[in-house]
């Protein structure tokens, strides 16, 4: 049964941040939040939406509040009762700039009115009757501007993760007074890249965990596992037609969702928001984390959406070196990882606040770079005039040859033969980072805000996971824009996952930091599910035997591996259990496999002149 624990309104931080683990996903203590309650005046209030439901939202004005002020809105399904804790470092420059804040739980959750629905879909073009996560917000804003005194009539919006999401449909059919958004790592499509899926690789862990987390009560409760290793509960659960059978019996909606549309449906398209897309009317700033271990594909997708309408110069991209949220928080390092500086305080002072000064306040100058994106293994923060920057790279070959050796822009010879096999067991799956794996949001801790930059040697040497690896670099190599896996592989069974990872080894001589001898970083990484490579909307067995190609995003980068690195390519067909397993038999559905269906199969990954796998990379020609 799952189990409460107090969520309070340190949620705000997104998807992955429960209050009780704020500290153990940052990584390192923070200092107290300063209490608003000396500078702020606080009214709790019941705003209706055009519908009658009422929601429960909190308003901060500052009670030294010497002319009008924009509104800063945020609007969450985690809780905002103590929104006393939303003034941490995330907001202070803000504070200091003056404005209004307003915090508003969502339709359904905590003292909200009306029912909950995940990810609740936009309203169709032209539909005045439905209603929406848009509409809910349009009305909160012509509420807010009714009844709170001394505005100045423009109202701005962020938010993390699901706040995000909330921030960016408030968007699509906009309020006039809403004058600049910052969606920050906000899903954009939960089946083809974000929290759920990935390539139709069903996020198992990660979805099972969230889902009964918002729908066990208008709370947040957390499932109560009976172990510390998940990895051995999910392993023992066997097919995934057991968690209805034997614990949720079919009471979580969304589990039940994804039973019934295991493909990419309309269903799922009408979750993402990007069709709706039509114009930049309201300037964004979409932020996003190179090693954001829940939505990084999301942010990316949602500036790359607006971008083939943004014809006033409105829309903005930032990405740091940063896990789910991380920006809010310190940024100096993640996991073992440092940065030099804090890139977090940077992107909160110098961008973040300035962002809102200039469209709330017409304060500052109108500077801000197309594209800001922060060049970890150089450390240094790089502009961009646009994002990819495909003007300043050239397309290199990152061809996997024999003896395990990584070829950098060296395709195979003519006449070149050769592959790599290896068996994948689902009965013994690669775990995707160290056991033991602590529940994502385990109240005690958990690693899973940092697996994303772990030290990848705790496979190398597995026999289910292939490794490719560079002599050392004569000179630093830098990546900005998209990596793309292109693999040529077969299979003596059915179906069959691929995994790609993109990795920097360190040097096995590391004169500051001896933990980082040797380190293997993983820098872009993605799952592919075979059944999919003819099209997400249906799938197909793969023949037995038969060679087929797979080419995917490895999401786009910036990164630089330093002279003295190595470049490592990794491929596994199990990713255990934040990617379900693959039966590796052909089933409807995977939702539906059974215990039999699960066999051993052997996977071939072909390194030859006529069937050159690679990873493509985007070097800097600077």
């Amino acid at each position: 049964m799952p189990r409460a624990y107090n969520p309070s309104l340190s949620l705000l931080f997104g998807l992955s941040t429960v209050a009780v683990a704020v500290v153990a996903l940052s990584g390192r203590q923070t200092a107290p939040a300063p209490d608003p309650a000396a500078a702020f005046t606080v009214q709790d209030v019941m705003i209706p939406a055009r519908d009658g439901v009422k929601l429960f939202t909190k308003i901060f004005t500052p009670k030294n509040q010497q002319g009008p002020l924009p509104i800063v809105f945020r609007r969450t399904p985690y809780g905002i009762d103590g929104a006393a804790g939303s003034f941490t470092r995330y907001y202070q420059a803000l504070a200091d700039e003056g404005y209004i804040f307003v915090f508003q739980d969502i339709r359904g959750k905590f003292k909200s009115e009306g029912a909950f629905v995940m990810q609740r879909p936009a309203r169709a073009p032209g539909d005045t009757t439905s209603l929406d996560e848009g509409t809910d917000t349009y009305d909160t804003i012509e509420w807010l501007l009714k009844h709170v005194p001394n505005t100045n009539g423009r109202v701005g919006m962020l938010g993390v993760s699901y706040d995000g999401w909330t921030t960016i449909m408030g968007a699509i059919e906009p309020h006039p007074a809403l004058k600049a958004i910052s969606p920050q790592a906000s899903p954009a499509d939960m089946w083809l890249g974000d929290d759920f899926h990935h390539n139709g690789a069903f996020r198992l862990s990660y979805a099972f965990e969230y889902a009964t987390m918002m729908e066990s009560g208008k709370d947040v409760k957390n499932f109560e596992f009976d172990r510390y290793d998940t990895f051995d509960w999910y392993l023992s659960l066997g097919p995934l037609s057991a968690v209805n059978r034997k614990y949720l019996r079919e009471t979580i909606p969304t589990w039940n969702d994804y039973v019934r549309h295991p493909d990419y449906d309309e269903f799922w398209k009408r979750q993402t928001m990007v069709p709706h897309f039509r114009s930049v009317t309201v300037p964004t700033l979409s932020v996003a984390g190179w090693w954001d271990q829940e939505d990084f594909y999301g942010p990316i997708t949602i500036y790359e959406a607006l971008e083939k309408f943004d014809t006033a110069n409105q829309n903005y991209l930032v990405v740091g070196p940063w896990n789910h949220g991380g920006w809010t928080r310190d940024g100096t390092a993640l996991g073992p990882i440092a940065f030099g500086s804090d890139t977090a305080a940077y992107f909160r002072d110098q961008v973040q606040a300035p962002f809102f000064a200039y469209f709330l306040k017409d304060k500052g100058p109108r500077d801000f770079p197309e594209a800001l994106t922060f060049e970890a293994g150089a450390n240094e923060w790089r502009k961009w005039s646009q994002w990819p920057p495909a003007k300043e790279t050239r397309t290199v070959g990152l061809y996997f040859g024999a003896n395990e050796l990584l070829a950098i822009g060296a395709p195979p010879a003519p006449g070149t033969l050769g592959s790599d096999t290896f068996v994948s067991d689902p009965a013994h799956p690669v775990p995707y980072r160290q056991r033991p794996i602590q529940p994502t949001y385990f109240p005690g801790g958990s690693k899973w805000s940092t697996w994303l930059v772990e030290d990848q040697r705790f496979v190398d040497d597995r026999a289910d996971v292939l490794s490719w690896e560079s002599p050392p670099l004569e000179e630093d190599m830098t990546i900005a824009g998209e990596v793309v896996a292109k693999l040529f592989a077969s299979t003596t069974g059915t179906d069959a996952d691929w995994v790609v990872k993109l990795i920097d080894v360190y040097p096995e001589h590391h004169p500051t930091n001896w933990n980082l001898a040797g380190y293997q970083l993983m820098v872009s990484n993605e799952v592919f599910r075979g059944r999919y490579r003819k099209g997400f909307e249906t799938p197909t067995p793969i023949p037995a035997g038969v060679v087929q190609p797979y080419t995917f995003s490895l999401h786009t980068q910036n990164y630089t591996f330093k002279a003295g690195h190595r470049v490592m390519v990794q491929v596994q067909s199990t990713w255990f259990p934040i990617i379900d397993r693959n039966p590796q038999t052909f089933t409807k559905s995977i939702f539906d496999a059974e215990e039999r269906d699960f066999v051993k199969a052997t996977h071939r990954v072909y390194r030859s002149a006529r069937y050159p796998s690679r990873v493509e990379v985007p070097v800097v020609t600077r």
